[in-house]
């Protein structure tokens, strides 16, 4: 069968285009981020999720969750298409350069209470555990599955920062709410189209007009992933002259700490 849109045709149209768009707008934007700190930082999470997603995304396309139809990919490496990796690079570059338009720092000290670390790091831990438990299920198996890889990430972001991302709530939820919507509509055109399609036996049958529930909470997770690990990023270097104090207090709590033992 031979499909209307091949998957590089889809990241022409729906991923290069609105890129170079808003590429664009963020250059040359009074007020945008841009520049060697948030580029910087687009680099990292770019190189982070294709490492972090590349296994994961091959072993779950061996499993048979999700799959291409015949020539709508150019090349095949390991089980991924070569779109796929493409893919890995386009969708970061893509939601940074939305949230690039709404700039905010928190303005908030590294300093953060350790209760709300802690908080952070259950509640992502919890998102892995659910995840671990829906792989038993073959209907829940890709759900499971996503969770599972998205709660590691979850419980470094929130453990590191919560406290500043729920005080740049409203730029992360803009950041992450548009892009999201955005790719559910183009997921749900690929899926029409033909382009990919995604296993009856794996998912829970359950969709937004149309779009798999497990698509859309993929592309809910991803994309929070890219625009909280930017404002961490940022709000790191805004605040990095804190890093030597932060580290001479620990020695001293510690010291204390060992001191009282002693006594």
């Amino acid at each position: 069968m031979t499909v209307p849109l091949t998957y590089l045709e889809f990241h022409a149209l729906f991923l290069l285009v609105p890129i170079l768009g808003l590429g664009w707008l963020a250059a040359r934007r009074e007020g945008a981020w841009w520049g060697p700190g948030p580029l910087s930082g687009l680099a990292v999470v770019v190189v982070l999720a294709v490492v972090y997603t590349t296994p994961w995304d091959n072993l779950l396309i061996a499993e048979g969750v999700w799959g291409y139809a015949e020539g709508a990919v150019v090349a095949t490496i390991w089980h991924a298409p070569l779109e796929e990796y493409l893919f890995f690079l386009l969708q970061p570059i893509l939601t940074a350069c939305w949230l690039f338009q709404w700039p905010h720092v928190p303005e908030r000290s590294l300093a953060i209470p350790h209760r709300h670390r802690l908080g952070g790091i259950v509640g992502g831990l919890a998102v892995a555990g659910v995840g671990w438990l829906l792989l038993g299920t073959s209907s829940t198996y890709y759900l499971g599955a996503i969770l599972l890889w998205a709660g590691p990430i979850l419980a470094i972001q929130w453990g590191f920062g919560c406290t500043a991302l729920w005080d740049a709530r409203r730029t992360v939820a803009v950041g992450v709410a548009v892009p999201t919507l955005y790719l559910w509509l183009a997921d749900r055109i690929a899926l029409g189209l033909g382009i990919w399609h995604v296993s009856e036996t794996h998912t829970t049958g359950y969709a937004l007009l149309g779009l798999p529930l497990e698509e859309a909470v993929f592309f809910l997770a991803t994309n929070g992933f890219v625009v909280q690990c930017l404002v961490l990023y940022l709000w790191l270097l805004e605040r990095r002259d804190e890093l030597p104090t932060l580290s001479l207090e620990r020695v001293r709590t510690r010291t204390r700490a060992v001191t009282r033992h002693v006594r």
